[in-house]
């Protein structure tokens, strides 16, 4: 498939996404799901989501905002969507910076089959041995070959890795694609990683390919990052613009704007 003719599916079948997230994004990825097309259910009580998460069509883990309840939630989540046959998403917001982000992300990568995980450089390369450097959750470092660090990623976690940055990367350790689409107002705003794994999880409910799907997803974010930065004013006016031009994403033009080598 391509992202237009996914965007269009992700519209036509509405699929529910279960996200359990992090406190300070819930609401940005509630929205944009919605802006997208899909439907968001914030559901982190253990005694609700493997009953949530069989009525999904992608569940996204987010471990932004960590407690010991809301890891057994993500397990218990993330064994029942293995069971089902629905993809999952892990983003491992800020893993590096505490040992308990970065324990807590290798154990979920340990114990559940995970389709993609979408992070940032700092954040992958922690999860596979390599120096980042994490100020909070924000990756500060810089990395000769994101490429590289991609690749090498996909083949140690055996899964698709998607990384997101001034230019994207997806690798799952055979295949590589560059996702250049975008704008540097994406990085004004807190959220937008955390909307870019609700995203893929809306366009992996569709797909048959993990890959696909990941790339799929930060080429429709990064044409409205373009477009909601076209008339904004600052981090403000972008913010709102972002959800207005998530919601008018064309599938007829969108294939035509993308730009994956």
């Amino acid at each position: 498939m391509s992202a237009g003719t996914s965007l269009r599916q992700i519209r036509q079948q509405r699929p529910l996404i279960h996200q359990i997230t992090n406190y300070v994004v819930m609401n940005e990825t509630a929205n944009a799901t919605l802006a997208l097309g899909a439907l968001p259910v914030m559901a982190h009580a253990p005694e609700e989501v493997e009953e949530m998460v069989s009525a999904a069509g992608a569940l996204v883990l987010n471990i932004g905002t960590l407690s010991a309840h809301w890891i057994e939630a993500m397990l218990m989540a993330g064994l029942a969507a293995n069971k089902l046959g629905v993809p999952v998403v892990l983003d491992p917001v800020g893993a590096g910076a505490t040992r308990f982000r970065s324990e807590t992300a290798k154990r979920i990568l340990g114990e559940v089959d995970v389709a993609v995980l979408r992070g940032n450089p700092g954040e992958v390369a922690s999860l596979v041995g390599g120096a980042s450097e994490m100020r909070g959750v924000e990756s500060m470092g810089a990395w000769d070959d994101p490429a590289d660090l991609a690749r090498r990623a996909a083949h140690a976690l055996s899964v698709v890795v998607s990384m997101t940055g001034p230019l994207d990367h997806v690798s799952d350790g055979a295949r590589n694609s560059v996702i250049s689409n975008g704008h540097p107002m994406l990085a004004t705003i807190t959220g937008t990683g955390c909307i870019a794994s609700a995203m893929t999880g809306s366009f992996l409910a569709v797909s048959g390919s993990h890959f696909d799907a990941a790339v799929e997803a930060l080429v429709a974010l990064g044409v409205a990052g373009e477009d909601a930065a076209r008339d904004a004013k600052g981090p403000g006016t972008f913010h709102v613009n972002l959800y207005d031009a998530l919601a008018a994403l064309d599938p007829d033009t969108l294939d035509a704007r993308a730009k994956i080598t």
